[in-house]
């Protein structure tokens, strides 16, 4: 499985300089969880070196479960894992902060977004070299995320954005099959909306304060199909006939009020929050929620699909997917051992354990997770990932947030009829979006 990412060339001076201000103004240290292999000691240590690994996972695993974890690998190798766990925005803050003042954890979850900016500044290292010194056959990551041609984050475990469908609402609208290509869902939408014209066919959060809506909702439309919104790494949103096709099918969406109200104010936990209620019969979404809905409605009937394609499409699907991303510092003083963990991260049996843990899908091609104890749904939702391209043309790009945020706002001003084509809209989003990739 391929995870399409994007290498780029330059980003302007005045960006990165506000980005390295911004965030070393208000960073800081992370504090040990407790969760230490070594009992929280820095440095060279009887065994061995001692590494420092700044990232979120902690957190969010089972408690202690990512302390184990590094505590057979400290068993197995003598090399100390300090763990530094904090929420995701601390770690954040952390990290930009270690990465403007040279001072960085040797080894630091990354998410995608980060990449551009950390690699531009030199303050991640080159996994490439590191995957080429030892000899490291990397065919079997599932994917990797790429600065001019060079790898400086592997993906570890991987959350999925396949198509929510609640049946109940299909059922007695009298959906017999569930949609496969766009004017299916349309059919789909339609009988919804003549069934109960309160319950909406589909929600698209575009709020600009939280603009994730434009890669998870929107272009997952574009990628399911094959599209693409790069050109050799540049915005190719001007002429693309078939983002153009996809934002002109949005927009018969919201001429046909298949869409959920409140779409440009919403965000997604609003959207979850509508169909967890029933006001909504199929939304794009992390399978990372499949168990707050279950929780919170738990007589709700839904299945996964695949986002729906165009008619006459035959190749392979592309899935929107979100992961938790490793990396090793530059300023890391032994990146041989670093790597070694990474490696050690990315083994088939570790990987394995871990996407188990996270509730998520492996990185490494060759991991065989135990879902069995897992809910059918999520099994399910594994099995179309498998059957999918992953994909996340954000994942890697410059000033990301910032150009969700922008394509958004010029969405917004087409759907409500401010624009008047398709092309203009394009043509206008992608003048906003060229001075990134300058």
């Amino acid at each position: 499985m391929k995870f399409k990412t994007v290498a780029k060339k330059m980003l302007s001076a005045a960006v990165v300089g506000a980005m390295v201000l911004s965030l070393a103004a208000c960073g800081g240290s992370g504090d040990s969880d407790g969760g230490s292999s070594d009992g929280g000691d820095s440095g060279d240590s009887g065994d061995g070196v001692t590494l420092e690994f700044q990232q979120w996972w902690g957190v969010e695993l089972p408690d202690g479960a990512l302390a184990d974890i590094c505590q057979k690998f400290t068993d197995d190798t003598g090399i100390k894992i300090d763990l530094l766990s904090n929420p995701y925005a601390d770690t954040k803050t952390q990290i930009a902060s270690g990465a403007a003042s040279g001072t960085m954890a040797d080894v630091v979850g990354l998410d995608g977004s980060w990449v551009y900016d950390f690699a531009k500044q030199g303050s991640i290292a080159n996994l490439t070299e590191l995957m080429g010194n030892a000899s490291y056959d990397d065919s079997q990551l599932s994917s990797q995320i790429q600065f001019e041609g060079n790898t400086y984050m592997i993906p570890v475990v991987n959350f999925a954005y396949p198509m929510y469908a609640n049946m109940d609402i299909l059922e007695k609208a009298g959906v017999k099959e569930l949609p496969k290509t766009r004017d299916e869902f349309l059919a789909a939408c339609e009988a919804v909306k003549k069934y109960d014209d309160s319950i909406a066919g589909w929600a698209i959060p575009l709020s600009t304060e939280s603009p994730s809506g434009i890669q998870n909702q929107f272009m997952t439309w574009l990628w399911a199909s094959g599209g693409s919104m790069l050109k050799d790494g540049k915005p190719n949103l001007e002429g693309n006939k078939e983002l153009e096709e996809t934002v002109d099918f949005v927009k018969e969406l919201f001429d046909k009020e298949y869409i959920a109200a409140g779409a440009n104010s919403m965000k997604e936990p609003d959207m979850v929050e509508e169909f967890t209620n029933g006001r909504v019969a199929f939304m794009t979404d992390g399978v990372s929620h499949l168990t707050t809905i279950k929780e919170g409605a738990p007589d709700l009937k839904f299945d996964y699909i695949t986002v729906p394609t165009v008619e006459g499409f035959s190749g392979t699907s592309g899935m929107d997917v979100a992961n938790w991303g490793i990396g090793i510092a530059e300023n890391c003083e032994h990146k041989e051992e670093a790597w070694k963990f990474v490696e050690y991260l990315m083994s088939p049996e570790v990987n394995a354990e871990l996407a188990v843990l996270a509730n998520a899908f492996p990185g490494n091609s060759k991991a065989e997770p135990d879902y069995s104890s897992s809910d059918e749904l999520f099994v399910k939702a594994y099995e179309l990932f498998q059957g999918c391209e992953a994909i996340n043309e954000f994942t890697g790009a410059p000033t990301s947030e910032d150009l969700m945020r922008s394509f958004g706002e010029e969405l917004q001003l087409y759907l409500d009829g401010d624009t008047k084509s398709a092309a203009d809209m394009l043509k206008a989003a992608q003048e906003r979006w060229t001075p990134a990739f300058e």
